[in-house]
């Protein structure tokens, strides 16, 4: 019986790979021979030539965000554009709350008005 394949990526390249999981062995890159980054088996590629889109996974994965299914389907709420990485940075940044973890956010919570000055009249 073959093991499900799951898919690893090489940022400096731009490419992912789909091969079976077998611990921690390590993937080598066919093109420039560093090493890959598992990513996940939910993880769906963007296009070679998406260097924002690319980017934004790069932000992902060095802050520990992985693409893996959960036992309700896929992965649950991954940032695609850096606009949105920002919004969620600029949050977790504010709140104290982990990068990771305000990465994944469905949406940040808006931030509390600033009290407005007392009228004079």
């Amino acid at each position: 019986m073959s093991h499900a394949k799951t898919s690893y990526v090489c940022l400096p390249c731009r490419a992912a790979y789909k091969q079976p999981y077998d611990g921690d062995r390590q993937r080598i890159c066919p093109r420039c021979a560093r090493s890959l980054i598992h990513v996940g088996s939910a993880f769906a590629a963007p296009r070679r030539r998406d260097i924002a889109a690319w980017r934004t996974l790069s932000v992902l994965l060095h802050a520990g965000v992985r693409f893996h299914r959960s036992c309700c389907g896929g992965p649950g709420y991954r940032p695609r554009t850096l606009r949105e990485v920002r919004e969620r940075m600029t949050y977790a940044r504010r709140s104290g709350e982990p990068f990771a973890r305000a990465l994944v956010r469905y949406e940040v919570p808006s931030a509390p008005s600033a009290p407005s000055a007392p009228s004079r009249g």
